[in-house]
């Protein structure tokens, strides 16, 4: 847990609460605090600690793009959560959204553009959001709607980023365990949900099971199952749709999937989990022993 992307301190709670998890589940639990430059260390940190199974509780860049799943695979440790290639394309935002397009899954349009290009004029017409193409937890998303000025990225930006139109509508998530859907979240903010809304208490009000019709209910739990399965994800995966009422089925569109679900008190995977039945610690137990059964 810990790590050096812009999620750390999300991933440090989320490695927390499962370290707790997996001891009232039975388990020997070490935790490693990865700090933000010391991620070499980890070779002869996990050596030391000898595990049977590593939870990977990492999030962003690092922990959940393909890297450390890499180093695992190296080292030979089984461990949690998607592989190696499902990691890389989930986090790359532009090739997941041409694995959906393939899978026959709905996303909106978008492009790659330098941030001197979206500081300089509009690249599409408004609305739009901006964000990086390889980050999570909604960390530097700007939305630009008709009649703004460009969006004033900081240089902390990436040099390359997405511009994707605009869906509106609301804010709808499905997390997938193994091949199993667990339920539909709807996601109820002031505002944007962005990154204090996911992980401040108080800061979103999630609605489990979502109050919409059985239709889109449906095609949630089978849009997150298939990009699940499209991306080759393992263990636990969470889809985030918009669904424009007004709109019926076709409003409903995939924004991304995330390999390496917040498992925070707040978060939305354990929340879906809890209401299917699975309370945390079998959640993570299930987590565990699904890697360990793993060829």
């Amino acid at each position: 847990m810990g790590g050096p992307s812009a999620e750390r301190e999300v991933s440090l709670s989320s490695g927390r609460g499962c370290a707790d998890a997996l001891r009232v589940a039975g388990y020997e639990v070490v935790e490693i605090a990865l700090g933000r430059d010391d991620a070499a260390t980890l070779p002869a940190r996990l050596a030391e600690a000898r595990p049977d199974v590593v939870f990977n509780a990492l999030h962003g860049r690092m922990g959940e793009d393909g890297r450390v799943q890499g180093l695992l695979e190296w080292l030979g440790y089984p461990y949690t959560h998607s592989g190696v290639l499902a990691s890389a394309l989930a986090m790359d935002k532009t090739r997941a959204k041409q694995v959906f397009r393939d899978a026959g899954l709905p996303v909106v349009d978008s492009v790659l553009a330098r941030r001197e290009e979206v500081r300089a004029g509009h690249v599409m017409r408004p609305p739009y959001v901006v964000k990086p193409n390889d980050e999570g937890s909604s960390v530097g998303v700007y939305i630009v709607r008709e009649g703004d000025n460009v969006a004033p990225l900081s240089d902390e930006m990436p040099a390359e980023v997405m511009v994707e139109a605009y869906a509106p509508g609301r804010e709808l998530t499905t997390a997938v365990l193994g091949d199993r859907p667990l339920g539909v979240t709807e996601i109820v903010t002031a505002g944007w949900y962005d990154y204090d809304a996911k992980y401040s208490e108080g800061g979103s009000r999630h609605v489990v099971p979502a109050g919409i019709p059985d239709e889109i209910a449906q095609a949630c739990l089978d849009y997150a199952r298939r990009a699940h399965e499209a991306l080759g994800c393992r263990g636990l995966s969470r889809t985030d749709f918009r669904w424009d009422d007004s709109r019926g089925l076709e409003g409903l569109v995939i924004l991304e999937t995330n390999t390496q679900p917040g498992m925070t008190p707040t978060s939305l995977a354990p929340e879906q989990a809890a209401h299917a039945g699975i309370d945390f610690p079998a959640l993570c137990r299930w987590i565990v022993e699904d890697a360990l059964c793993r060829d």
